[in-house]
């Protein structure tokens, strides 16, 4: 007989066993241990233990639901209109879709007593409050294609898919950086600025990458002024970490009366120079798979995919009673 309950805090290893009995999948961190989940999940300020889930089965765990809520417009605290499904997994030894659908009822069950009008099945960015480091690549992508059991969950329970990410990377110690006379007419006007660990621009962002180094180039033009474009990026292991293998592109962005001029890939190559001389072996982004424009730039670099999320939402919800 299936039961479940919220989080104790006798719970992290029950979790890290879960987690650890996926096995080996893309773009899911093995091993988890305690001490990550406790960096990256269970120390956020907005951790509440009735958003996270268990499912037992004959006395033995056998899968978690997380759920949370992104942040207000202002990113200065939680709103709890927009539920999110962090993450929800489940042993395979046991009847996984029936454990599946459970959760699933019960993480609805907790969002919408908590107000939430709208749900959505996996995180993407500013709906991520957890899981950055542990699922996806650089950023959180909704829910793997490769996670199978999740994909099937949502689409047969009234989730309807609603944007979808692309997964790329590129090796940075093979990578050459070309000449072209268009970036060396750049380089005679703009020049980069690098900040490590700058201010957060905003709670919301101090509190996602409060455990990763953070850095930030900026394109300035060299007589002064405001950046141009800027690209943000994160180590992909939490602090502490002793060798810095992958970083993650978080952003790119270009002043639009500035774009179609080769700032952006003027400003990523920079980006690869710089990483090459701190002994990066690889750069990982992620963008929508809509946006064209940032696929063509990131493939005429180099880039592969690696692999593809899907966001889904939910807007007829059942009433907290159910």
């Amino acid at each position: 007989m299936l039961q479940f309950r919220s989080f104790r805090n006798t719970d992290p290893p029950l979790l890290a066993a879960i987690w650890q009995g996926q096995g080996a999948q893309p773009g899911l961190r093995q091993p988890a241990s305690v001490d990550l989940l406790e960096q990256l999940v269970f120390a956020k300020l907005y951790f509440d233990y009735p958003g996270l889930i268990l499912a037992w089965e004959n006395g033995r765990p056998v899968g978690f639901v997380h759920a949370g809520f992104g942040p207000n417009e202002q990113y200065t605290s939680v709103h709890k209109d927009y539920g999110v499904i962090c993450l929800l997994m489940v042993l395979p030894t046991c009847r996984q879709m029936e454990v599946a659908e459970g959760l699933l009822q019960q993480a609805e069950r907790y969002l919408t007593s908590q107000g939430a009008k709208v749900i959505y099945g996996g995180g993407v960015w500013p709906l991520c409050p957890f899981y950055l480091g542990l699922y996806g690549g650089s950023k959180l992508p909704g829910v793997l294609l490769s996670n199978h059991l999740a994909q099937q969950l949502y689409a047969s329970h009234g989730y309807r898919v609603v944007d979808e990410t692309v997964i790329l990377e590129c090796s940075v110690k093979g990578f050459r950086v070309p000449v072209h006379p268009k970036l060396v007419q750049l380089r005679r006007s703009v020049q980069v600025r690098t900040l490590v660990d700058p201010p957060r621009r905003s709670w919301w962002e101090a509190c996602l990458l409060a455990n990763f180094t953070q850095m930030v180039f900026q394109l300035v033009p060299k007589q002064g002024g405001d950046p141009l474009a800027w690209a943000m990026l994160r180590d992909m292991e939490p602090e502490g970490a002793s060798t810095l293998r992958a970083v993650g592109l978080l952003e790119l962005e270009v002043l639009p009366a500035y774009r179609r001029q080769g700032l952006a890939t003027f400003l990523l190559l920079e980006v690869f120079r710089y990483l090459q001389r701190l002994g990066v072996e690889t750069l990982q982004t992620q963008t929508m798979a809509r946006n064209q424009a940032a696929l063509n730039l990131y493939q005429k670099l180099g880039f592969q995919q690696t692999n593809q999320g899907r966001v889904f939402r939910k807007e007829h919800l059942p009433s907290p009673g159910i």
